[in-house]
């Protein structure tokens, strides 16, 4: 995920003790706790874990239960291990923060914007606001490979990011969408998102900015401009942090029921110093499609 490489990355100060990256992970519980009541020895299960704590580069990992779901039965651990931070995170934005509905009833006629379409949390995103809550989906991408990618997944429009994406919006006739999910730079797209939504609108991104967000773009429309962090709610031990675990056991039955899929897209073997600086390094080139998971030890 581009959060292990934003760990990664050099900071101000000399980091003293060795840090454990990898945040997404499937396997199997080999021990639990004695306050333990959701799982036991054996059990396969899928998670993102917990940036205070150490990541899954490792043989084993300790990790909170009620950040942990079932593994879906119907998958291998890498295609498992390519969901938990990704459904999460598009889980939290679309159903938590831009308070669309499960319904797809009370979203007849409503439509969502993803920008960045075809990335690892725009994958999932695409299918859930499809597929689950029967959304019109435009999303955004720009190669052919990666608007092949979108349409598979569910997106009825595509259109690229790197032209007049106000313009191709009134031509496939939604000039102004009822949400906006941004995966991609928002120091970038702000300004176009606020003059695309649509008043009384919701935007919700998960990418950090370089400099100030200008809130008042929004004012004229009463539009909500939220974030996403889907490590909030374990880097904060919040009261309802076990929603993880209840999301992530969702995702594993939709799955199994066929509505969503997994969005691997590559597989490196083994786990070692090696593949993880190739996957590091295809993260940072900014154009992978769907997932790369690391699966195996020597």
């Amino acid at each position: 995920n581009p959060v292990d490489t934003k760990v990664r990355k050099p900071k101000d100060k000399l980091e003293t003790t060795p840090k454990v990256l990898g945040w997404d992970a499937a396997g199997e519980v080999v021990e639990v706790g004695a306050d333990c009541t959701l799982f036991k020895p054996g059990d396969k299960v899928f998670y993102a874990g917990d940036l205070t704590r150490s990541g899954c580069n490792a043989e084993y990992q300790l990790v909170d239960e009620r950040i942990v779901g079932h593994m879906p039965q119907r998958l291998s651990f890498e295609q498992a291990a390519a969901l938990p931070l990704t459904a999460l995170t598009a889980w939290e934005s679309l159903f938590d923060r831009l308070g669309i509905a499960l319904d797809s009833a009370q979203n007849r006629n409503k439509s969502l914007l993803i920008i960045g379409g075809a990335g690892g949390v725009g994958s999932i995103a695409i299918q859930l606001a499809h597929k689950l809550a029967g959304l019109t989906v435009v999303a955004t991408a720009s190669r052919p490979e990666t608007v092949t990618w979108v349409q598979k997944l569910g997106a009825q429009h595509v259109i690229n990011h790197k032209h007049d994406m106000i313009a191709q919006m009134r031509e496939i006739g939604i000039p102004q969408p009822d949400y906006i999910f941004c995966c991609n730079d928002t120091d970038t797209y702000f300004p176009i998102m606020a003059e695309l939504i649509k008043p009384q609108g919701h935007i919700c991104s998960i990418v950090e900015t370089a400099k100030p967000v200008d809130l008042n773009l929004l004012k004229n429309k009463s539009a909500t401009f939220v974030w996403e962090l889907m490590y909030t709610r374990s880097m904060f031990q919040t009261e309802d942090m076990i929603e993880q675990h209840h999301i992530l056991d969702r995702v594993a039955r939709l799955v199994d029921e066929g509505l969503l899929k997994s969005t691997l897209n590559e597989t490196l073997s083994p786990i070692n110093a090696a593949n993880l600086r190739q996957a590091h390094a295809q993260l940072e080139a900014g154009s992978t499609i769907g997932k790369i998971v690391l699966s195996g030890w020597n």
